[in-house]
């Protein structure tokens, strides 16, 4: 992460003063700002009801909504697999996250889906704030929480259709999907094990419920923590880096398997799978920015991946990606 940013972040962490964060993939570009000093015409945030949406930024919302998906070419998507398969065959990575950029239509503005998506975290980002881009993001996906002097962190891996038959025992029985969350359970220990002490699984797998345009998906988590040193809330940029990319949305090494994902994926990520949060009184709450749709000078762009492994097969990981590409809103 940009040394910059992170001095910034730890100056703020130090002051006391609330602050809200928002850093790219890379790391290299990020918006800080103390929540007195944010424009809501430049940022709207709801983290967990934590919110700056007022009657001026709620407007009337379009009552219909239409959501058509271009769906990647099938031959494009196989061979970016191809080449993180390649790569597992050579003993390169075990898991890497695979991502694409989809093209969308809908009739709504970003900022009338920010108001009307259902989620924990949700975040508008407009153009001329920083340069950063025009983007709304609504992810279930916590990042790190920090709470009474212990850090915690919760990945996601493990997704399905909740209308198929016995839908929770399939996800659950699922070798490959088991494989892959156990993986990042690991990655994700020895990550905190960087800035914390007595790291531990404190909830294995366990089956959340996300509710979308399309109907519910099932999705699977994991619980981890460890002890941060007293004077954690003097280097909270420190803690965010080290913490960076965000395993989940990335493999394992996650050094090379980064490398891979560069060389596989035909575009580049930006502020998708980069994180956000809102750090306040010793207390942090983040989130990893996933399920997310940019403004592009052709149209909208809907960002979406999934875990790969040896056990993955191309199609029905090609499948799984357009299964993501929903809008947490029910009519």
């Amino acid at each position: 992460m940009d040394k910059d940013i992170i001095k910034k972040i730890n100056e703020l962490g130090s002051t006391g003063d609330p602050f809200l964060f928002v850093i790219s993939y890379d790391g290299t570009k990020a918006y800080v700002r103390k929540l007195s000093d944010i424009n809501p015409e430049d940022c709207l945030y709801d983290f967990d009801g934590k919110t700056n949406i007022n009657e001026k930024t709620a407007s009337p919302l379009t009552s219909k909504i239409t959501w058509e998906v271009d769906a990647p070419q099938y031959e494009e998507y196989e061979k970016s697999f191809d080449i993180v398969k390649r790569n597992m065959l050579a003993g390169n990575s075990y898991l890497a996250n695979l991502t694409c950029r989809v093209p969308v239509r809908c009739n709504l503005s970003l900022h009338e889906i920010f108001l009307r998506s259902k989620g924990k975290y949700k975040l508008l980002m407009n153009d001329f704030a920083d340069n950063i881009g025009n983007f709304v993001c609504f992810s279930p996906e916590k990042f790190l929480q920090i709470r009474d002097g212990r850090i915690f962190s919760y990945p996601m891996k493990g997704t399905i259709d909740a209308s198929l038959p016995n839908a929770e025992k399939k996800l659950m029985n699922d070798e490959k999907e088991a494989a892959e969350h156990a993986t990042i359970v690991d990655l994700i220990r020895n990550d905190l094990s960087r800035v914390a002490s007595n790291v531990r699984v404190d909830k294995y797998r366990y089956v959340d419920v996300l509710h979308t345009n399309k109907g519910d998906i099932l999705q699977t988590s994991s619980e981890i923590s460890g002890k941060l040193p007293d004077d954690y809330t003097h280097h909270i940029g420190d803690i965010i880096a080290a913490q960076l990319p965000a395993g989940s949305i990335t493999g394992a090494p996650k050094k090379k398997t980064c490398q891979i994902i560069d060389e596989a994926e035909t575009y580049k990520r930006g502020f998708y799978t980069g994180v956000m949060g809102i750090y306040e009184n010793g207390t942090l709450n983040s989130a990893v920015m996933i399920r997310f749709v940019e403004q592009e000078k052709d149209g909208m762009a809907f960002k979406a991946g999934g875990g790969i492994t040896s056990q993955s097969q191309c199609r029905k990981e090609y499948e799984e990606v357009l299964q993501k590409v929903y809008l947490p809103i029910t009519e």
